[in-house]
């Protein structure tokens, strides 16, 4: 496997060793926050998180222990809201966020409190996404072929050879279904996974560059600065772990 595909696999997959942790996931709660089910989720959200039953003992700090549950539940419905096609950069910013807020909390009611908040805004950010999906099929699996491979340098000719249609078809469908062209969808989706892996993982430009599939290191520089206003590098001088929930905010 290239060294891209590598870095970009390791960068989806950051969150294993959270999820190894013994845990039963409750498939209906998950999967009704990933459909944005929000009165489901205010359903099975109003049993405190201090009440739960078969919560494992992770730690013998209780106020600990409760915060591990959280991280562990948080880490999950990012994973689970991406397969239900958030991108994965809002996902993980959202997850950061409520993660850094559970970890200064003083009190195991304050990680309980924020427990259905963070399922709320997921739920609610899910049936947004639902509104604003496509309507065609041939554009929602190529934006699903782009989701997948952000590693590689995608073109119009490999979309629409994945959809069977011709080039100028698709073209046409794909602006009319999401108000942009292909390449700009794909550029700004780049943009967004990059600003995600500068703030939060410490790979180097060149690496996150080469990962997202920019022919030259200056190619993604200028790309990024004209769709950011700033450089990589002061991006990351700015905002490394240092996210705020307002970035993401519809």
């Amino acid at each position: 496997m290239l060294k891209n595909e590598l870095l970009y696999r390791e960068f989806i997959q950051r969150e294993d060793e959270i999820l190894r942790a013994a845990y039963n996931p409750e498939l209906e709660f998950y999967s009704a926050i990933k459909l944005g089910n929000i009165k489901r989720v205010e359903e099975l959200c109003a049993e405190s998180l201090l009440d739960k039953q078969g919560l494992g003992k992770l730690s013998e700090n209780y106020l600990q222990n409760i915060k591990y549950h959280f991280v562990i539940t948080t880490a999950i419905v990012a994973r689970y809201c991406i397969d239900g096609g958030m991108p994965v950069a809002k996902s993980y910013t959202i997850s950061d966020y409520y993660i850094q807020k559970a970890d200064r909390a003083k009190t195991p009611e304050e990680v309980a409190l924020l427990h259905p908040k963070m399922c709320l805004d997921y739920a609610k950010r899910m049936r947004n996404l639902k509104k604003k999906k496509v309507s065609s099929m041939p554009v929602a699996k190529c934006i699903e072929f782009i989701y997948d491979n952000l590693h590689k340098r995608i073109t119009v000719e490999m979309l629409a050879e994945h959809t069977g249609l011709t080039p100028t078809y698709l073209s046409r469908i794909f602006k009319k279904d999401t108000g942009v062209s292909i390449s700009e969808y794909i550029q700004a989706f780049k943009i967004e996974t990059a600003c995600n892996m500068l703030i939060c993982s410490d790979y180097s430009i060149t690496d996150i560059a080469l990962t997202l599939a920019f022919p030259s290191q200056s190619y993604f520089n200028y790309v990024f600065k004209k769709r950011m206003g700033e450089t990589p590098k002061n991006y990351r001088s700015s905002h490394f772990r240092q996210t705020k929930i307002d970035a993401v905010k519809e």
